[in-house]
């Protein structure tokens, strides 16, 4: 068995800080061992995990989301290569609509959105009178 890490060096090695990880551990995301004087210490896995928490959340997942598929991973165990390959597979649908939603904002950014806000000189054109205000508030032409 490897030597367990202290919450510094788990924090030193993934750039997370250490509130963050103390957070994470409080809602379910990794976990660790106490010593006899109450102070945390992870498993070296742990590492790849929080390195996995760090990328989910830079593509735009939330904490819940990771959290379900980190629940789904082995917990008797090291995860594989193929138990990470099958969590992220699950998540292609998710990606492929944020990467649309993301190219419809590039592509309607320099004209109506929706809400009129981007476009005062061609709103009259594009949404004249206002019209969606009656569908609610937030730019609708963003939305699928």
């Amino acid at each position: 068995m490897s030597p367990q890490l202290t919450i510094g060096q788990v924090a030193e090695r993934t750039g997370v800080a250490t509130s963050a990880l103390r957070y994470w551990e409080a809602l379910g995301l990794i976990s660790s061992g106490r010593t006899t004087g109450n102070q945390r210490r992870y498993d070296r896995p742990t590492i790849r995990r929080v390195s996995f928490i760090r990328a989910a959340q830079r593509v735009g997942l939330s904490l819940e989301e990771i959290r379900d598929a980190l629940a789904t991973l082995p917990g008797s165990r090291t995860p594989t290569a193929h138990d990470w390959a099958r969590l992220s597979s699950a998540w292609r649908a998710r990606l492929d609509e944020q990467i649309r939603r993301i190219e419809l904002l590039r592509d309607r950014l320099d004209g109506c959105i929706g809400c009129g806000c981007l476009s005062l000189e061609t709103c009259a054109l594009n949404n004249p009178g206002d019209e969606l205000a009656s569908v609610g508030p937030g730019p609708h032409r963003l939305d699928p």
